[in-house]
């Protein structure tokens, strides 16, 4: 059953343990015409690689009209907590204001039997003592860095756990997609603009592969937008 939206969902953190609930959810309805003017799961802020501030962000999210969204910047949650301070004190100074809602989000550089990959993970605890290694700012090392390893951390986080980009490895995103569901991957970035188009549309290659790709494996279907720039519309 789909939850119901709310106009102002926010609460504290230790008050939101269905955050992944509400996600899978929303996953199931996504479509290719969900990003970027519904829902955006893949941002990049300051706080990582990108332009954008953490607040900068969330206005131009709110200037959109978004119904919900991640920052899921690379080993790191200082965006988030940012943004999250802000939607705070925007729903008590205006309670009738119509904000978006936003999970948690990270990106992690991972190894994928002998191939780099980036794994996006969602809904999760940021104060997990199984995440810490994976947020200090910098690529994890050795058996950290193994895609299996960075799964169950998000995992025993309470997090659910998507591969980012998969047409855009060394190896054909069909091998990798399958040994990303072996060691337990929840979905795929399925809606994903490769070559930095503008205005912003899912690859329709791509797309159409991925999807059938997910299909198959029985996996959630992401999308996100890969904002670094200062743009949430556009990747650069």
């Amino acid at each position: 059953m789909l939850l119901k939206a709310e106009t102002n969902p926010f609460q504290l953190l230790d008050e939101r343990p269905q955050d992944t609930v509400r996600l899978a959810n929303v996953w199931e309805r996504v479509d290719n015409n969900s990003c970027p003017y519904q829902y955006n799961f893949h941002l990049h802020t300051s706080c990582s690689d990108g332009q954008l501030t953490p607040e900068s962000l969330i206005e131009q999210a709110i200037a959109l009209g978004l119904k919900g969204l991640a920052i899921s910047d690379h080993h790191s949650v200082k965006g988030f907590y940012r943004a999250y301070k802000w939607l705070q004190e925007k729903s008590k100074f205006n309670p009738r204001v119509s904000l978006p809602y936003l999970w948690t989000g990270i990106e992690i550089t991972s190894e994928l039997n002998g191939t780099n990959v980036h794994i996006l993970g969602y809904g999760f605890d940021p104060e997990s003592e199984h995440l810490q290694k994976y947020l200090t700012g910098e690529n994890p090392e050795g058996k950290n860095a193994k895609a299996e390893k960075v799964i169950k951390s998000l995992h025993r986080a309470g997090g659910l756990v998507v591969l980012a980009h998969p047409f855009r490895y060394r190896r054909s995103a069909e091998e990798l997609i399958r040994e990303a569901y072996e060691v337990g991957i929840d979905g795929v970035e399925v809606y994903y603009a490769y070559g930095n188009p503008q205005p912003w549309i899912p690859s329709v290659k791509q797309t159409t592969q991925a999807l059938k790709l997910a299909r198959r494996y029985n996996l959630y279907t992401t999308c996100g937008t890969d904002t670094h720039g200062n743009n949430i519309l556009i990747r650069l």
